[in-house]
């Protein structure tokens, strides 16, 4: 290995594969599993309506984060700028909040995978599924980046064209094209608003938010994968500018069709609402095909996830915070010492959902759903006071390679939205363990960045 601090990381993620990456981190079980549970809290058409505020945040956020990443490409991203343009604590902060928040998910994405897995095998213990899952995850990034791009680019195809032919044969049933298997396909506003517009009152749109931010966690791996990308001021922009399409047609589209097919009373998380708007269908095999579609998913986030929580932790260990054993890179250009310890982190999540579910756990879970909307509050942020602090140097906005459009209006308005979902979180009795976990674990990390690390500048 070569030190990291001499040694540059390899440009070799193409267009295409930053595109797939995003989608990658974005469409998961967040959509897959957790959509029917909002459909239940939101009611239908109370779901399309935070969906479609989520997607308006998350555009917003991605905007802010298309100036800086593309001024600045480097590996590390909102971190680095959070570190730079609001302070090095905060930075370090949301450095461990993003690494946490993905090796719970590497965790609790194993498990899942080995779950699936006993449809089709149940004599084969969970665990064996698991452990093979985790080491084929572990070679596809510890191989090279171009191997772990072109991976992703192919786990995330599989999503996107599920996606594509459940929206389109959706569709068709919505407006009697395709016939349903149990009863003849209602007028397409009929089962939306059945219940009422807002059938458990306007303020659950404000309490799913946290939820549906999370299903729209995942978008920000562009920023990350910004100091790997070939020709970054290129292959960002276009990235970002294609962005809010790609929610629109894979969020807003699928969530139209699952509330005008699957009944309020049916939403929920014990089983995927595609799965019961398939069979209602009458797709054949569609528990089967949803299972390996679903599968596809957790290995494409957990891909995803081992890459992201691995380069938080080389850029942790780049800005001296942490050992600089992390900092060093294989002749691949891999920070494999990185890999090993976030894989390890997965492990120990992993194992802490068996000793300790209801305790241990379910704070883990609870900041790592926190830390995600912190994250984009940190990059609004980071723009609002970059522009603010380039202006004021003199320079001019149009030397800016991509330029954030209506500032200041954008920066203000992704921080309040991503803001309102946390103050949604206190009035949620099943989601407030997140402030009461994920505050105190962010206190932490301002205390030990300034009991241990301020001190050495």
């Amino acid at each position: 290995m070569n030190n990291g601090s001499k040694q540059q990381f390899r440009r070799k993620m193409q267009a295409r594969h930053i595109v797939m990456l995003s989608l990658g981190g974005v469409i998961g079980t967040g959509l897959f599993l957790s959509s029917g549970y909002t459909i239940q809290q939101a009611g239908p058409f109370g779901a399309i309506l935070s969906y479609l505020v989520g997607a308006i945040a998350v555009y917003l956020v991605m905007l802010c984060l298309g100036e800086l990443s593309v001024h600045m490409p480097e590996t590390g991203a909102f971190h680095s700028y959070a570190a730079k343009y609001i302070g090095p604590a905060t930075g370090y902060t949301v450095a461990w909040l993003y690494w946490l928040t993905w090796t719970v998910a590497l965790g609790s994405e194993f498990t899942a995978a080995g779950l699936l897995m006993q449809r089709w095998f149940p004599s084969v213990n969970v665990w064996i599924w698991s452990a093979l899952f985790a080491a084929l995850i572990f070679v596809l990034n510890a191989r090279s980046v171009r191997f772990f791009a072109e991976s992703e680019f192919w786990f995330s195809s599989v999503k996107v064209l599920t996606i594509v032919l459940f929206i389109v044969i959706g569709a068709g049933a919505m407006f009697g094209i395709v016939p349903m298997a149990e009863s003849a396909p209602a007028p397409f506003l009929t089962n939306i608003t059945s219940a009422g517009w807002f059938p458990n009152g306007a303020f659950a749109i404000l309490l799913t938010m946290l939820a549906v931010n999370f299903a729209f966690s995942g978008t920000e791996l562009i920023g990350i994968a910004a100091g790997e990308s070939v020709n970054p001021e290129k292959t960002i922009p276009k990235a970002i500018r294609t962005t809010l399409f790609r929610l629109v047609i894979f969020f807003i589209g699928t969530i139209v069709v699952l509330s005008a097919l699957l009944p309020m009373s049916e939403a929920g998380v014990t089983e995927s609402p595609f799965v019961t708007v398939m069979e209602r269908v009458g797709v054949p095999y569609a528990a089967d095909v949803m299972n390996f579609v679903i599968l596809t998913a957790i290995l494409s986030a957990a891909n995803s996830g081992l890459y992201a929580s691995s380069r938080m932790l080389w850029s942790l260990a780049d800005k001296k915070t942490i050992s600089p054993l992390f900092a060093k890179l294989s002749k691949h250009g891999v920070p494999l010492n990185a890999v090993i310890l976030s894989m390890m982190g997965g492990g120990l999540a992993l194992l802490s959902s068996i000793v300790a579910p209801g305790t241990v756990y379910i704070a883990l879970v609870s900041i790592s759903g926190l830390a995600v909307v912190v994250v984009w509050m940190s990059i609004s942020a980071s723009q609002f006071m970059f522009r603010r602090q380039y202006l004021r140097e003199g320079n001019s906005v149009d030397k800016l390679a991509y330029r954030t459009p209506w500032y200041p209006f954008v920066p203000i308005a992704s921080f309040l939205l991503c803001l309102a979902s946390c103050i949604g979180i206190a009035f949620d009795p099943t989601q407030r363990i997140a402030l009461y976990c994920g505050v105190p674990f962010i206190a932490l990390c301002y205390i030990s960045y300034y009991s241990f690390y301020r001190v050495k500048k």
